[in-house]
């Protein structure tokens, strides 16, 4: 006789430290202005579509930290855990600061359709990257969404926007309302 396979739980780590904070908003201004001096002496429309994809990595990260478990969930646990480790080490040896707890009060969590939609979104983001190779500033963004997404100051404003967002659009489409 088969037995059903126990759900797969895999510990959320859901805390994010000033340092990680750090970390996110490092690498953002990083790439902002990499785009900045490119793009500073003709500032058209067209250079601001080199943005989006930049926008669109940041807010999947969020995304990811966001979701409630499972291996890509695991995954953005333990980006977020490094980010903060990076972060704490540099804001404790690096400056003699200290590192505070900065994670949102408030639990914010994707519905069902919202994790559809990840999953949705996972499949769009490999798809982009197998058709146009490895891109770093798409890690560094989706590294910076994992690390602001659940921060409690305007850094995490993304998590609050894109959210809702998605599980409203996740929902909607999968027809779960």
């Amino acid at each position: 006789m088969l037995q059903a396979l126990p759900p797969l739980h895999i510990a959320t780590y859901g805390i994010v430290s000033l340092g990680g904070v750090t970390v996110g908003l490092s690498l953002v201004a990083w790439d902002f202005t990499r785009w900045w001096t490119s793009h500073k002496k003709k500032l058209a429309p067209k250079s601001l579509t080199a943005l989006a994809p930049q926008i669109l990595c940041l807010a999947y990260g969020a995304l990811l930290i966001l979701s409630a478990g499972g291996i890509i969930g695991g995954i953005a646990d333990w980006s977020l855990w490094g980010t903060n480790q990076v972060g704490d080490v540099v804001l404790v040896y690096g400056l003699g600061g200290s590192t505070p707890t900065v994670t949102r009060s408030t639990h914010l969590a994707l519905t069902p359709g919202g994790h559809a939609a990840v999953i949705i979104i996972t499949v769009v983001m490999v798809a982009v990257c197998s058709k146009r190779g490895f891109r770093w500033d798409f890690v560094r963004q989706i590294l910076a969404g994992i690390s602001l997404g659940l921060a409690s100051s305007i850094a995490g404003a993304v998590g609050v926007v894109v959210a809702p967002t998605v599980s409203w659009a996740g929902d909607y489409v999968a027809g779960v309302l």
